[in-house]
């Protein structure tokens, strides 16, 4: 038997165990809860938007302190291998998934299984119909009518326009022709090549290199005057320097590579163009948005959108054609170490809280 002095001094060592495990528990306890996050996105390597929405989403997972993990799945893939994917995340067990829609429609079987699971799920960049997902994106149709409105206006109304959209059926894309096409009704006298539906380069530099030299190589590009990309811009343009060709005005985005060759008069001389804001910042934002999701956080979303439970960004055009235009453009290079072709705009106000540096480091909680 345990004489009574030592009886009483292991009780006295149990109850300062005790005590000091509660202490432990009960510090644990005020910290954030910490939520495990799904990433899915069809983009591959060498899309620089893609790439960025990839690390953004990192890097807010790691400044929220509050997510343990997140897993990014990210390959060139149809709406059917998007489909697994969520449904892969589903089995994982994660708390939320963010994703960058490759169908409106399509994947609606598997985010009605997420929210069977309890799982929070946010489309990104575009929209998608589920009625339970929050969608958090640029305002695509205005992006485009922007854009088409600023070139139309610089032909004074008449002209011939290269028509280069991105991935055909995606949402962004078919919102991207509504507002192209909005502007086009208003300039009737605006001729589209290489027919009314444009050309598709599945937001491909190497696609759209290949189209702009084809184009060039047939003569076509001598009758036009004017181009109007979805954001495969700097490539084209050097297409059309290694031609030899004098450049007609060109409409792109806000990546770094094209946004260089705006405000290079020597090394573009005679380049006419403007960027429109695309911000893949919206992978960080919709990590942000999951976690209000998850918290039970009040949203606000704009009732103007076609889709409910939406959240709509604003886009900005800058060009290089007056002094106003030529400073926003090179206020948007002030990041160092940023790979060329990603858009400049790495954070969005009011959502993303991580520091340039740690998007460019893209890096995650963990990694």
């Amino acid at each position: 038997m345990i004489k009574a002095s030592a009886r009483a001094r292991l009780l006295v060592g149990l109850a300062a165990i005790a005590i000091g495990a509660a202490a432990c528990t009960g510090s644990a306890s005020t910290g954030p809860k910490q939520y495990t996050i799904g990433f899915s996105n069809t983009g591959g390597t060498g899309n620089g938007f893609r790439e960025e929405q990839n690390c953004t989403a990192k890097a807010q997972a790691l400044a929220s302190g509050e997510v343990s993990k997140i897993t990014v799945t990210t390959h060139d893939t149809n709406a059917a291998g998007q489909l697994q994917d969520l449904r892969d995340l589903i089995a994982k067990g994660v708390n939320a998934i963010v994703f960058n829609p490759s169908d409106p429609a399509a994947l609606n079987p598997a985010l009605a299984e997420a929210k069977a699971a309890g799982i929070k799920t946010v489309a990104v960049d575009a929209y998608v119909t589920d009625p339970n997902t929050y969608n958090l994106y640029n305002n695509q149709i205005n992006y485009a009518y922007l854009g088409a409105k600023w070139l139309f206006e610089q032909l004074k109304g008449k002209g011939t326009v290269y028509y280069m959209r991105g991935i055909a059926g995606h949402p962004a894309d078919t919102d991207r022709d509504k507002g192209f096409k909005k502007a086009l009704a208003e300039n009737p006298g605006i001729k589209v090549v290489p027919n009314a539906d444009g050309v598709a380069t599945a937001w491909d530099p190497a696609t759209a290199t290949k189209l702009a030299n084809e184009f060039i190589a047939s003569g076509q590009y001598d009758t036009i005057q004017g181009i109007w990309t979805s954001g495969i811009d700097s490539e084209v343009v050097d297409a059309i320097k290694a031609a030899g060709k004098k450049f007609v005005p060109i409409v792109g985005t806000d990546r770094g590579s094209f946004t260089k060759q705006l405000l290079d008069p020597t090394g573009y001389p005679g380049l006419q163009g403007a960027a429109v804001t695309n911000t893949a910042a919206v992978g960080g934002a919709g990590v942000a948005l999951a976690l209000k999701l998850l918290k039970g956080e009040t949203v606000q979303t704009d009732p103007s959108a076609s889709q409910p439970n939406t959240v709509l960004l604003t886009p900005v055009l800058a060009d290089n054609l007056t002094d106003a235009g030529k400073a926003t453009l090179a206020s948007w290079q002030s990041v160092k170490g940023l790979t060329p072709t990603w858009p400049l705009g790495l954070q969005i106000p009011n959502w993303t809280t991580y520091t340039p540096d740690q998007a460019v480091a893209c890096k995650g909680p963990g990694e």
